[in-house]
């Protein structure tokens, strides 16, 4: 018997459907994954199948293939495991298979069928709406933060029982909903405050207008005269996100899974990369590209502290994402683009300068401050 169900893979910052297909066929019973799956999608049958057994349902003694179309993306993460455990159950009796048609899953299951969260689920609903997939079904640590997308009806299921009782109509689980302005007004907070600061005026004026026209900064001082402190407080007098930023800014922490500390990102993030960081991490890459360090500071602020200590490779490589406010990375798996608008700010120290002055440029800006940035080559 064949059963299908929506499923939905990470490329980039967006998320592409993908259909999870199940046939039970004669032969010896074991179970096959195709469709160019990585390791964790490989290792999906063993986790599927003690978590159907251990949830109470028969796990069918069959020859299992299944196949993620379209077989030429590669696929990769855990979020796979519900959709292919669904459909297992579905080409078994357990689900009606015409059932699944209308909804998206994503989850990874442990052993005992509990549904751990996944990365990219805000991407994942917006997928749903893009494709007219009316519901989607998620770990419940997910929930609030697909629920983000309008459109789209999302169900937080905290195990594969609770997924399976709400397809079968034995136990229809509630929609999440989310108010997103009230959402977007309680997440705007800050660990620190420009207020905080004493002295250091000049500094502050600098920050403060720096921070009023989006001009990058470039901090000068012996240590421990406060360039990081000030550097940190930089974002609490930017101007707040609006609700499209906050979603977008979301969406790439989300893919990264670093969305640990609420649904929405309501305030400019601040990344401060080690001058060890590697070129791929600073502004993204790998056989599948992963956002990196330019890309989190998307809306934000890009702190290098001790610049003349990063790489050249890597100060070549802000070229693009700070003139073209994105940056377009092509791999053999792929080429995405991800959005770069954001604020650079570098520290060093004084006697430092001299073997970063071929990447500079001083240039009078329209207030008549002398402002550096970097050259153009």
């Amino acid at each position: 018997m064949l059963a299908r169900a929506h499923a939905a893979g990470l490329v980039g910052i967006e998320a592409r459907l993908v259909e999870v297909q199940v046939d039970l066929g004669l032969g010896v019973p074991q179970i096959s994954v195709v469709g160019l799956p990585e390791t964790a999608v490989r290792e999906s049958k063993e986790r599927v199948r003690a978590a159907v057994r251990n949830s109470g349902y028969e796990y069918p003694l069959r020859r299992i293939t299944v196949n993620l179309a379209p077989a030429e993306m590669k696929k990769e993460g855990c979020a796979y495991d519900l959709p292919i455990a669904v459909s297992i159950l579905a080409a078994n009796g357990v689900v009606d298979p015409a059932r699944l048609s209308t909804f998206l899953l994503a989850g990874e299951l442990a052993l005992d069928g509990r549904l751990a969260p996944i990365r990219g689920a805000l991407p994942l609903a917006a997928a749903a709406r893009r494709a007219g997939i009316p519901d989607l079904i998620l770990p419940t640590g997910n929930a609030n933060e697909a629920a983000l997308v309008d459109g789209v009806s999302v169900f937080g299921a905290a195990t594969l029982t609770d997924a399976v009782a709400h397809l079968t109509g034995m136990r229809p689980l509630s929609p999440s909903v989310v108010d997103r302005a009230a959402l977007l007004e309680a997440a705007v907070a800050y660990d620190v405050d420009f207020a905080d600061i004493r002295g250091q005026e000049m500094a502050r004026r600098a920050l403060e207008i720096a921070a009023a026209g989006g001009h990058n900064l470039l901090l000068i001082g012996p240590p421990g005269t406060g360039k990081t402190m000030l550097a940190r407080r930089l974002p609490t007098v930017l101007p707040s996100l609006a609700l499209s930023q906050a979603l977008e800014t979301t969406a790439i922490h989300s893919v990264t899974g670093l969305l640990n500390h609420g649904p929405l990102i309501a305030v400019p993030p601040f990344r401060s990369p080690h001058h060890t960081t590697s070129y791929a991490g600073l502004v993204g890459g790998g056989i599948n590209p992963r956002p990196g360090e330019v890309a989190l500071a998307h809306n934000g602020v890009l702190f290098l502290d001790e610049l003349p200590e990063f790489s050249r490779e890597s100060l070549e490589a802000l070229r693009e994402p700070l003139e073209a406010a994105s940056i377009t990375i092509a791999r053999t798996g792929g080429t995405v683009t991800f959005p770069t608008d954001l604020m650079l700010v570098a520290a060093m120290n004084p006697w430092r300068s001299v073997a970063l002055l071929p990447y500079l440029r001083w240039r009078e800006d329209s207030r008549g401050l002398c402002v550096p940035r970097l050259c153009q080559r």
